[in-house]
């Protein structure tokens, strides 16, 4: 195909993603599967002739268009194109690709920039929950360059809070234990099946002879390690209202452990069968809401944060979560700091469709 399509690279919070216009895209999801594959090069383990970076953090997709919704000023469809699959996913939301949304919007016109700071409400199509992004737009203009530093990502950016409210059930039926319960157990091993923003199951590191501190290379090359946490996840899901789950990137798969930063807990999450380098936005979230349960693995290792900021700790850092509660000590919203950066705006031009390759 010589025709190329408009697309912005961009990095948002830990992760790198291509942003397109719906409108430059051809119409009805099959066809922008196959082209989204041939963009990152997938199936191909090292994504050698696309432009995805042979990770799940770097071969990511969102999609922007003007909102359908009164209460949002844009549409974002996240899709995960697998790397070594002939798969693309919107199973969920990224909180992380979500942080380059209200600048990539600005840029391409859906938003009118303001003179200092720009507000994005940005309806997240996967899941149906609303965010607001506050981008730096001094003199009406994108800016990303400021002070604020997020773990995981070297050096510093202008700052973007991104607020969530409603995210109870995202995918789960709107509540936030689909089962109601704050702890199953599942093949002998102690989980909470939550859904605050992102479906996960969290599971204590110790229950399968762990501290948790280990890197995400040692997790990921412990086959049977990961056989044992599919197994849970094939189960969890289903109790967790979300059939059949083999094919699907969600629920998340996170262990737990104390903090050794200073942190409220310390993780290492799955995403769903590689270990991930830091923790996504949404996964954050839920974690720090499985923190305040009175029961199960997360709240047996959490030290609650005085100042309500719940630094969770990841392979590379840590990831900063503000809960909002009632008196009744329900979650009302939740609140995060992330950045973004501009990395290319021009035309990428997808290849050949392909199977997949030998390294």
């Amino acid at each position: 195909m010589n025709k190329g399509i408009p697309c912005l690279w961009m990095r948002g919070g830990t992760s790198k993603g291509a942003y397109f216009l719906a409108s430059d895209l051809p119409a009805g999801r099959a066809a922008i599967d196959d082209i989204l594959l041939r963009i990152m090069g997938s199936p191909d383990a090292r994504q050698i002739d696309g432009i995805g970076g042979a990770d799940p953090l770097t071969s990511k997709v969102a999609i922007l268009s003007p909102s359908t919704r009164a209460d949002a000023d844009v549409d974002y469809l996240f899709l995960q194109v697998f790397v070594d699959q002939a798969l693309v996913s919107d199973a969920q939301g990224c909180g992380n690709i979500l942080a380059g949304v209200g600048p990539a919007a600005i840029e391409r016109g859906l938003v009118a920039a303001r003179a200092d700071e720009t507000p994005v409400s940005i309806h997240m199509v996967n899941t149906g929950e609303v965010s607001v992004a506050h981008v730096a737009t001094p003199g009406g203009v994108v800016s990303y360059e400021g002070t604020a530093r997020i773990d995981g990502v070297p050096g510093s950016s202008a700052a973007i809070p991104l607020m969530f409210s409603g995210l109870a059930g995202s995918m789960t039926g709107g509540v936030m234990l689909p089962t109601g319960h704050d702890v199953d157990q599942i093949a002998g091993v102690d989980c909470t099946l939550i859904d605050m923003g992102m479906p996960i199951v969290v599971m204590d590191a110790a229950d399968f002879g762990l501290t948790g501190q280990e890197s995400r290379e040692a997790l990921d090359a412990d086959a049977d390690l990961k056989a044992k946490i599919d197994a849970i996840r094939l189960i969890a899901g289903r109790m967790m209202g979300l059939g059949d789950v083999s094919l699907k990137s969600v629920p998340k798969m996170t262990l737990v452990s104390p903090a050794v930063a200073g942190g409220a807990i310390s993780t290492r999450s799955f995403i769903p069968h590689r270990c991930h380098a830091t923790i996504g936005v949404f996964a954050a979230v839920s974690v720090a809401a499985a923190c305040v349960l009175p029961k199960g693995p997360a709240a047996k290792r959490a030290h609650l944060p005085g100042d309500g900021v719940f630094r969770i700790e990841h392979p590379t850092g840590a990831a900063e979560v503000v809960l909002t509660r009632d008196d009744q000590g329900r979650i009302t919203a939740a609140g995060t700091l992330r950045t973004a950066r501009k990395l290319m705006d021009g035309m990428v031009f997808p290849g050949p469709a392909r199977q997949p390759v030998t390294p």
